[in-house]
């Protein structure tokens, strides 16, 4: 027997549809960076500087090596102006040994036939205050050495500098002097000593003269 139509069972006939529109889309998205939450930043990994062993030795290597040039540098210039300074002190030591040496030899040789000779050589080099002194004293010594027929020659025989201070020497000179007078026409032979004070700031001026009266026998 044939079913009718009544007898058949009801069917559900519910659909689901779905909504394409961009208008769902614009709100699925919306909903979905709710829910998200707002974009995070990217997090920065610190930045990492790596210097090798290799690199920090050589580095300590070469500054220590700059270090000992510029050490030996400042010694290098120190010794060598301590070098320069004893070359020069001892240049001087040997000019003041010189000069009072020639001064020396000229002040004990003299002749009575020419004291204007021999006081020009008294007093050459000297100082203006010292020049007055022996010219004064020259005068005298003309008046005494006169009468006597005094003639004198000298050669050097020592020098040495006995003080030095401030560019100031004082130098002690050795004269070997023969001298010849009426009361010794064959001569006496005699030792006379030099004091010689010499500036060697002022052109190596003569400042002081002593031992003169040693080369005439006083």
């Amino acid at each position: 027997m044939a079913a009718t139509d009544e007898d058949k069972p009801e069917q559900d006939t519910t659909v689901e549809t779905t909504d394409d529109s961009p208008t769902a889309e614009a709100q699925q998205r919306s909903e979905t960076s709710k829910r998200s939450g707002p974009p995070q930043e990217a997090v920065k990994e610190p930045r990492r500087i790596s210097i090798s062993l290799r690199s920090a030795v050589s580095a300590l290597i070469i500054g220590i090596l700059v270090a000992a040039v510029g050490v030996l540098g400042w010694l290098y210039t120190s010794t060598q102006s301590k070098l320069d300074e004893q070359n020069r002190e001892a240049a001087n030591r040997t000019k003041a040994e010189e000069l009072a040496t020639d001064y020396a030899v000229n002040a004990a040789q003299m002749d009575y036939k020419d004291f204007a000779a021999w006081k020009v050589n008294l007093v050459k080099g000297t100082s203006p205050e010292l020049n007055e002194k022996l010219t004064k004293a020259a005068d005298s010594m003309e008046q005494v050495l006169a009468p006597l027929q005094w003639r004198s020659t000298a050669r050097p025989l020592a020098a040495k500098v006995r003080s030095s201070a401030g560019g100031i020497y004082t130098v002690d000179s050795f004269v070997s002097v023969l001298t010849k007078t009426l009361q010794a026409p064959e001569g006496l032979q005699s030792t006379a000593t030099y004091s010689v004070t010499l500036d060697s700031r002022n052109n190596w001026q003569i400042t002081d003269v002593g031992g003169i009266d040693s080369a005439l026998g006083k």
